[in-house]
């Protein structure tokens, strides 16, 4: 599914990508002010976008020769619609490329592909305070989930929750 638009081309990363994933990773990190939680290693991901069980996908978009842009999704699943969806856990678009619809792109695409596999919705998070982004996203169509609170278990509590502790 190669998507091209004024010099932009969308295409499923490989497996020598991760040091480039690894560093849109970071990138992200940085601007969401969240760097001191990354933890990913170039191992960690080869392991899980290309090992043997794999949990996630990654598209990369080009400026030409030029990586300007990702999404990293997975599939996550609907019982009320027996069906998948996607989750877009993370889409970037470095900064000297933004202001090109190169995320817009990068939606479509993954917009696509929901609809090839037969996907239900296509859904994602964003920070509370990123209102650019918030604004671009509700002009795509796309709904906020507010009645919805995301809750997490992460680190000591999902460790002693799956020991029996909590």
């Amino acid at each position: 599914m190669a998507n091209e638009h004024n010099n932009f081309s969308i295409r499923p990363a490989t497996i020598d990508d991760v040091p480039l994933i690894l560093q849109f990773i970071k990138d992200l990190a940085d601007y969401e002010k969240l760097s001191d939680m990354v933890v990913a290693t170039e191992e960690l991901l080869r392991e899980t976008l290309f090992g043997e069980r794999t949990v996630a996908e990654v598209v990369i978009g080009y400026e030409g020769e030029q990586a300007a842009a990702f999404a990293l999704f997975f599939h996550n699943y609907s019982t009320f619609l027996a069906r998948p969806g996607i989750y877009l856990e993370d889409l970037f678009v470095k900064p000297e490329f933004r202001r090109k619809g190169y995320g817009k792109r990068l939606l479509t695409y993954l917009a696509g592909l929901a609809v090839e596999r037969k996907c239900g919705r296509l859904e994602w998070s964003v920070l509370d305070w990123n209102t650019p982004a918030i604004d671009f996203y509700k002009s795509l169509g796309a709904i906020p989930m507010e009645e919805w609170t995301t809750f997490r278990l992460a680190g000591q509590a999902l460790e002693e929750l799956a020991s029996g502790l909590r």
